[in-house]
């Protein structure tokens, strides 16, 4: 079949939103279907170097370019620049309408793609959702808005909320079946990555994770307030004093609740500034890969609303054969905790976890490998969203 997979790694040209969609599209190839990336956000293009939103492209779709070209893609990419209407990576926009609407499939990762004209016509749409909870606030609160007639528009309907539907999680369905899924991981991209880098690199030794303190206001929803990671971080700000391990944390300022970086790094925690360390997808997965593993908390949002998510941020730790200890969403109720990965609600239960893990760390740093390969095997998570 013909899949358009769509995305933003030309829209946010950083390190860990590449991976999160170009993986897909690899997934898919290696079924063997003739695979396309297409980038139609209905937003202006956003300049990573002024940090705003751009009526010029040049940067976003060079980045684009290069990604697709190392990843075996270089011909088969279509972005399409709101502030004009012009299509790059294709000859002209007649070229790239031609291919959208000869699709069988679109895979619209995280909804990130506009319905136009040509892409409403594509017969078998996929809204695939990775930030439940939050995405189905916006759908519960209002069933005709644009946004509710577009998700409505697709035929099938995934979260990463796995848990969605099921006893002890408040998610609602806002009218929709949501069905399971996983971030889809290119094995043979995160094998033996710990040869990126000699010694010496800040992760080196280092429990770390990349994160944003905040990364949009609070939801609320039936009278409750569902908010992002800095609630949660607060229950485990004395976690560096409770273990003689070592933290690294590539972590935004946030939106709105600002960084506290005097105070965390008072508390032992080493903050350092993301576009700074990683701006890029190579940068991103030499972090990972140099780690000891990943500890993370998640939002609040999905915490509490048991949601079932799992990060595709986690998973990349995993292929990359690095142990993951990271808070409970409910996604222990769906995927195994125990080796390689580890679930935690309390502090004292993550300092334990992380003692455990390093007292016996070749074991579950196969384990994790071994993980990686049975739960997010991109070829296998992406036959489950066409079967």
């Amino acid at each position: 079949m013909r899949i358009i997979v769509t995305g933003l790694i030309g829209q946010y040209a950083f390190g860990g939103v590449t991976w999160d969609y170009i993986q897909y599209a690899l997934g898919f190839r290696d079924l063997g279907h003739d695979v396309w990336y297409l980038e139609d956000t209905g937003a202006w293009a956003y300049d990573p170097v002024k940090m705003e939103p751009s009526a010029d492209c040049s940067h976003n779709a060079s980045y684009l370019a290069r990604v697709m070209e190392h990843f075996g893609m270089g011909d088969r990419w279509i972005y399409r620049n709101v502030a004009d209407g012009k299509y790059h990576g294709v000859a002209s926009a007649e070229e790239a309408e031609k291919i959208i609407v000869s699709a069988d499939v679109l895979a619209n990762v995280s909804g990130a793609c506009w319905l136009r004209d040509e892409t409403a016509r594509i017969p078998c749409k996929l809204f695939l959702d990775g930030d439940p909870m939050f995405t189905q606030i916006g759908l519960a609160a209002d069933s005709t808005s644009e946004y509710a007639k577009r998700v409505a528009a697709h035929e099938r309907h995934y979260s990463f909320g796995l848990n969605i539907g099921k006893p002890g999680c408040v998610v609602p369905t806002a009218g929709f079946q949501w069905r399971p899924t996983v971030q889809p991981i290119a094995l043979e991209y995160w094998k033996n990555t710990h040869e990126v880098s000699a010694g010496g690199h800040i992760a080196n030794g280092a429990w770390t994770t990349v994160m944003n303190w905040a990364s949009y206001a609070p939801k609320d929803y039936n009278g409750q307030k569902y908010g992002q990671k800095d609630i949660e971080f607060e229950r485990f700000l004395d976690l560096p004093s409770m273990t003689d391990e070592k933290f690294v944390l590539a972590m935004g300022q946030g939106v709105g609740s600002k960084r506290p970086t005097e105070m965390l790094e008072s508390k032992g925690w080493h903050i350092i500034e993301p576009d700074v360390h990683l701006p890029d997808y190579t940068t991103y997965r030499e972090f990972l890969s140099q780690s000891k593993g990943e500890w993370s908390i998640a939002k609040n949002g999905y915490v509490r609303s048991r949601s079932g998510w799992f990060s595709c941020r986690s998973a990349c730790y995993l292929a990359a054969g690095k142990p993951v200890v990271v808070q409970d969403t409910g996604w222990s109720d769906y995927l195994p905790s125990g080796e390689g990965v580890v679930a935690f609600d309390t502090p004292e239960e993550a300092a334990c976890a992380l003692s455990d893990i390093s007292q016996n760390y070749s074991h579950h740093s196969a384990a994790a490998r071994a993980y990686a390969e049975k739960h997010f095997d991109a070829a296998k998570v992406c036959a489950e969203l066409l079967a």
